[in-house]
Formats: C-alpha cells, sequence, structure tokens
C-alpha cells in the first residue's frame, strides 16, 4: 500500500481527528489514559496515579496531566462530530 492510498482511505477520520485538535500520535496515550479512569475508580489519590503512570509511560507528570486533561474534555467541534 502507498502513503497515498492509506491517508485517501482514512481521510475522513484524520479530518474529524484534526479539526478536533488532536494530534495523529495521541494514539499512543490511549492505555495511559484508559489506565488512569481505572485507578480513579478504583479509589487511588490523583498524585499517586501521575506519579505510577509518569514511571510506567516514560513521561513526565505535567505530560500526563496534559494527556488525562486532553483526553477528558469534549469535542465541540461540530464538523468533527458529523
Amino acid at each position: 500500500m502507498k502513503v497515498y492510498e492509506l491517508l485517501a482511505f482514512n481521510k475522513e477520520l484524520l479530518k474529524r481527528i484534526h479539526l478536533a485538535g488532536l494530534r495523529t500520535d495521541d494514539y499512543k496515550y490511549v492505555d495511559l489514559y484508559n489506565e488512569y479512569i481505572e485507578r480513579l475508580n478504583t479509589g487511588d489519590k490523583v498524585t499517586y496515579i501521575v506519579a505510577i503512570l509518569a514511571t510506567k509511560y516514560d513521561v513526565s507528570e505535567r505530560q500526563v496531566y496534559n494527556i488525562v486533561h486532553k483526553f477528558g474534555r469534549e469535542v465541540f467541534t461540530a464538523k468533527a462530530v458529523q
């Protein structure tokens, strides 16, 4: 498959991701966010969760907070959710 074919096949999805203000490499943090939510639901403290996830996923604690904030927000871009 050529690069063009892959982009053409996924054009609508990529457009929605772009319009929502996301980056295509944000997919790397989906597991981090899932684990954050699971730990939060079991009653762990946020600062503890952030410290554990920062170490586990080899990112800074600030980056974990940024990811949680970004992934937890609603997508209001009308074009992104059409």
